[in-house]
């Protein structure tokens, strides 16, 4: 990817009562802000020349897997019939993007880095804005607003006599919090309405800063949402016009069902209409994850797989889960299972639900289970 920088400002933060920090504890200082010719002969290009790279090439979910994701896509906010222009946040991007001149660039960085500094949670580091064109494909040029905080005891090599020195303000490209505008879907395509922004960190310090944008809802709440709906509209098939207690009794049971975070299996539809409204979601995204606990047993998978390779049952009034392949594979944590010669599944089936283990026995003290063992060795000819 070939980058041309237009400017990039550095800014650094110190927080925690630091001398000459105001009453909030938090200042920042403007050190330096370079032009295109500046910065191709500073140190901070080889800090930064590859980080341009993995901030633009790194994958994004429109929705992620869960809430956490370290990286995502957030759009600005509008009333409906406005247009981009009424968005605080993206008219300030704008203004950076505008800007004509150096000094100009360096007023309205300054006024988005105070504004940052209102945000909760702010760490003292070093907050760089870039301007940047992707002569690759495009002669507009990207946004990057990029955080490095500081790193906690860092040293570097001295002399001979004193051997190491303390740096007082290190920063890493390891740890950088950073924001892309406008988000590049594909190559060659720019998304004006979107931005890109990555913060591996539970504190979501940009999120708090960008209050007129919002962000996708999860994969699997989204996914959760059109579940809810597909129940509904069979309730609704279900009773057509009727509008008896017990259709309203079954809506209530949907709503408790969808809003308790640990969930029983309801029994309410057949496998037919499971595999029906499943395929219709793995239809939309066929990596759709499918996880379950059966008592104390995890189970992740692909929802694409329930049907197909995952089987539920019921035997002797246990649940059974069917999970069906070619070969097993162990990783880590050998044990004796992996020497196992499998019964035909035939075999299997008279022994569920014959013996349920009380809870003395999930415990057995070593006496129990030397007995156990020595029993099993009578039975059985072991080679040891």
């Amino acid at each position: 990817m070939d980058f041309n920088m237009q400017y990039l400002s550095f800014f650094v933060i110190h927080t925690d009562g630091e001398e000459s920090a105001t009453s909030s504890g938090k200042r920042f200082k403007h050190y330096q802000t370079l032009d295109e010719d500046s910065y191709e002969d500073s140190e901070i290009q080889k800090f930064l020349d590859d980080e341009f790279k993995r901030i633009v090439k790194r994958k994004v979910e429109r929705n992620p897997n869960s809430a956490g994701a370290p990286t995502k896509i957030g759009r600005f906010m509008v009333e409906p019939g406005y247009e981009l222009g009424s968005n605080q946040n993206y008219n300030l991007f704008q203004r950076l993007r505008d800007a004509d001149s150096k000094d100009r660039f360096i007023g309205i960085a300054d006024e988005l880095v105070r504004i940052y500094m209102d945000t909760s949670a702010v760490r003292g580091g070093a907050f760089i804005i870039a301007l940047s064109k992707l002569n690759t494909y495009f002669d507009e040029p990207f946004l990057f607003l990029l955080k490095c905080d500081f790193e906690p005891k860092i040293a570097r090599i001295s002399d001979e006599r004193n051997l190491i020195s303390q740096v007082e303000m290190a920063i890493s490209a390891r740890s950088i919090k950073s924001i892309q505008y406008p988000h590049m879907p594909e190559e060659g395509m720019l998304e004006h309405w979107e931005l890109k922004i990555h913060q591996a960190s539970h504190a979501r310090y940009f999120e708090d800063f960008l209050k007129y944008v919002s962000y996708e809802k999860p994969l699997p709440e989204v996914m959760g949402e059109q579940v809810v709906e597909m129940v509904h509209q069979y309730i609704a098939d279900k009773w057509k016009e009727d509008e008896s207690s017990e259709r309203r009794e079954e809506e209530n049971a949907v709503e408790v069902w969808a809003a308790s975070e640990k969930r029983d299996l309801q029994e309410w539809w057949t496998p037919e209409q499971v595999e029906v409204a499943a395929a219709a979601l793995v239809e939309q995204k066929p990596d759709l994850p499918f996880s379950f606990k059966l008592d104390s047993v995890t189970v992740k998978g692909l929802l694409a797989d329930f049907g197909a390779s995952i089987h539920f049952a019921k035997h002797n009034g246990r649940y059974l889960v069917v999970i069906e392949g070619d070969a097993f594979q162990f990783d880590k944590g050998m044990s004796p299972v992996e020497l196992i010669q499998p019964l035909d599944l035939t075999d299997i089936m008279p022994l569920i639900g014959s013996k349920q283990p009380s809870d003395d026995s999930q415990f057995a003290g070593n006496d129990q289970i030397n007995d156990i063992n020595t029993e099993k060795n009578e039975n059985d000819d072991v080679p040891w």
